[in-house]
C-alpha cells in the first residue's frame, strides 16, 4: 500500500446559489499520480484552491503526512510543499526567467546563484532552460518549463497541475510526460486536472471524478477506456461528433499574401499568408501558442485591418473593414480569450449577447436597445448550447471557464455566419461540452457555412476538419488534407517542419 501523502476528508464550499464541493473525500499517496475529473462547474478548481490556500472551505478537513492542513494563503501552502503550476501562465513578458523565477520565491538567492540552480534543475528534469532569456522571446512550451522550475525549485511534496498540455505539441507533451514520471519515481505526488483523457489513461494511477461538485467514482485509468471515464463525468452516454456528407461549395473566404504586423512587442506578425475556405468547409489551423492564432483571429475579425484585397469575403474586398461591417457581410469570429476579449467579464449574459449580437441579430434600432429581444437571443444561446447559469442576468464572470466558453460559441453560431473564424474551440471544456460544441461546427459547416478552426488540440483538428495547415512563427505551411496526416506529422508542421521532413516521418 502507498503511504498517504495528502487526506481530504468531507470538504465542502458553497457560494451563492451553488454549492461548488459538497463533502468531497479521497487520499493522494506520496509518489501517486492522480487525476482529478469532472465536466466545467464540477469544483475541481475550488477544490484545488483550497488545498493551495486560495479559497477557505465551509466544512471538512485536510492532513498532510498525518497532520492537520488548513493553509490560510499560498504563501502557506508553499511551505508545506504544495506546489501548483496553473492553466495561465503568471509570468512577465519583459523579464527574463531567471528574474521571473525569483517573484515568486519567498527568499531568493543571489541572480547568479539563482540562475545557476535553474540550469542544475532543469537539466537534471529534462527541461533545459537559459535563465537570462527574456520570457517574451520563449515559446508556450519553454514559458510552461518556467513555471514548472519555479515549482520544482521549492522541492513540492504534491504539484498541483490544471490543464498542463493545452499549449504545446504532441512532441512537447512526450517530454513533460517524462519528468512527471521521474518526479513521481522519487516521490513527488502530482494531481493532474485534464479533459484530455487519453493523456490521463497514459499518465496517472488512479483518478477521482467529481460531478456537480460531489465525487461520484473513482477508476484506475488504464483499465478504464476514455469513453466510460467521460461517461462517469457527465452521467449520461457521450455523443460522438458525427460529419454529414454534403458538397462543398464556391470559395467563401480568400486570403491572398497577408501580412500584418503584431501590435505586441511580444506577439508574432502574420507573413504572407495564403488560403482559401470554401463553404461547406472547416479548415484546421494548427500551431503553438504564440505563434500568429490571435493576429490571425484579428485580421480576420476586423480588430487589425489589412490592405484592402488581401482579404475577400465572397469575392468582396474587406481587409479595410473593421468589425461590423465584416459581421454585416457574414464574417463572424470567437477568439481564444474568454474574459476580456470575447465576453466583458462584469456585464451580464444578455449585455454580451448583445455585444456580438447587435448588427445580424438587429437588436437596436434607431439608437434604442431591444432588450426583450436581447434577453431572448441570450435565453436561446442558454438553452441551444446548454450553458449552466441561473439565468441571462448572470455576469460573464460567475460562470465557470466551460460554461462562458459554450456561450461565446454559442452566441456566435447562432448569428448564422457564412464565414466563421474560431479561435480555440473547445479550450479548458469538458468532453461532453467539446463533442457539443464540435458538432455545433460540423452543423455549421453542413448548413453552408465555412469554417476556419484554430486550435492547438490536434485531436479535435482531426476530428472536425477536412484540411490541415499549420502556422508556425507567423507562417502558414501548405494546406493538406487532415486524412492524410498522423498526429506526429501535425506535431513536427506545428514545430515549423514541412515538406519531406513531415513526408518521411
Amino acid at each position: 500500500m502507498t503511504e498517504t501523502l495528502l487526506s481530504i476528508q468531507g470538504l465542502t464550499k458553497a457560494y451563492p446559489g451553488v454549492v461548488a464541493n459538497d463533502d468531497v473525500s479521497f487520499d493522494i499517496g506520496v509518489g501517486e499520480v492522480h487525476a482529478l475529473l469532472g465536466e466545467n462547474g464540477a469544483g475541481k478548481s475550488t477544490l484545488v484552491k483550497m488545498i493551495y490556500g486560495l479559497v477557505k472551505p465551509d466544512s471538512g478537513t485536510m492532513s498532510l503526512r498525518g497532520a492537520g492542513f488548513a493553509p490560510p494563503e499560498p504563501r502557506s501552502a508553499r511551505a508545506d510543499g504544495i506546489a501548483m503550476v496553473f492553466q495561465h501562465f503568471s509570468l512577465f513578458d519583459a523579464l527574463n526567467v531567471a528574474e521571473n523565477i525569483a517573484l515568486g520565491m519567498e527568499n531568493p538567492p543571489p541572480m547568479r546563484d539563482l540562475a545557476r540552480r535553474i540550469r542544475e534543475v532543469s537539466e537534471t528534469y529534462g527541461l533545459p532552460l537559459d535563465p537570462f532569456r527574456v520570457v517574451g522571446d520563449l515559446s508556450a512550451g519553454e514559458r510552461q518549463r518556467v513555471e514548472i522550475i519555479r515549482c520544482l525549485l521549492q522541492d513540492p511534496k504534491l504539484l498541483i497541475m490544471d490543464e498542463p498540455t493545452s499549449v504545446l505539441t504532441p512532441q512537447e507533451v512526450d517530454i513533460l510526460f517524462q519528468t512527471l514520471r521521474k518526479l513521481s519515481s522519487e516521490g513527488t505526488a502530482i494531481l493532474y486536472i485534464s479533459h484530455k483523457l487519453e493523456e490521463i489513461r497514459s499518465l496517472c494511477d488512479t483518478a477521482t471524478i467529481l460531478r456537480l461538485g460531489r465525487v461520484v467514482g473513482t477508476c484506475v485509468p488504464r483499465e478504464t477506456t476514455a469513453r466510460d471515464m467521460a461517461e462517469m463525468m457527465v452521467g449520461t452516454a457521450l455523443k460522438t461528433p458525427e460529419p454529414r456528407n454534403h458538397a462543398l461549395g464556391e470559395v467563401a473566404l480568400d486570403i491572398t499574401g497577408l501580412s500584418v504586423n503584431s501590435p505586441s512587442a511580444f506577439g508574432t506578425s502574420l507573413k504572407n499568408i495564403h488560403l482559401t475556405l470554401q463553404e461547406g468547409e472547416v479548415l484546421g489551423i494548427g500551431g503553438v501558442a504564440g505563434n500568429g492564432q490571435d493576429e490571425l483571429l484579428a485580421a480576420l475579425s476586423g480588430e487589425l485591418r489589412t490592405a484592402s484585397d488581401a482579404i475577400k469575403l465572397h469575392g468582396q474586398p474587406v481587409g479595410h473593414l473593421g468589425p461590423n461591417p465584416r459581421r454585416k457581410l457574414g464574417l463572424l469570429a470567437a477568439p481564444e480569450e474568454r474574459l476580456g476579449h470575447a465576453a466583458a467579464p462584469d456585464m451580464s449574459l444578455t449585455e454580451n449577447a448583445l455585444l456580438t449580437g447587435s448588427v445580424r441579430k438587429r437588436l437596436e434600432r434607431s439608437g434604442f436597445l431591444k432588450w426583450a429581444d436581447t434577453r431572448a437571443f441570450a435565453e436561446k444561446i442558454i438553452a441551444a448550447f446548454d450553458v449552466r447559469t441561473p439565468g441571462p442576468a448572470n455576469a460573464a464572470r460567475s460562470l465557470s471557464g466551460g460554461n462562458l466558453q459554450k456561450f461565446v460559441i454559442g452566441r456566435e453560431v447562432l448569428q448564422d455566419p457564412s464565414v466563421l473564424v474560431v479561435n480555440q474551440p473547445t479550450w479548458g471544456v469538458d468532453a461532453s461540452a467539446a463533442a457539443a460544441i464540435r458538432q455545433a461546427i460540423l452543423d455549421l459547416a453542413a448548413q453552408g457555412a465555412a469554417v476556419l478552426v484554430i486550435s492547438q488540440d490536434l485531436d479535435e483538428l482531426m476530428e472536425i476538419s477536412g484540411r490541415f495547415a499549420a502556422l508556425n512563427e507567423g507562417r502558414l505551411s501548405d494546406i493538406r488534407p487532415t486524412a492524410d496526416l498522423s498526429v506526429d506529422q501535425i506535431g513536427l508542421m506545428m514545430g515549423g517542419a514541412h515538406g519531406m521532413e513531415v513526408a518521411h516521418v
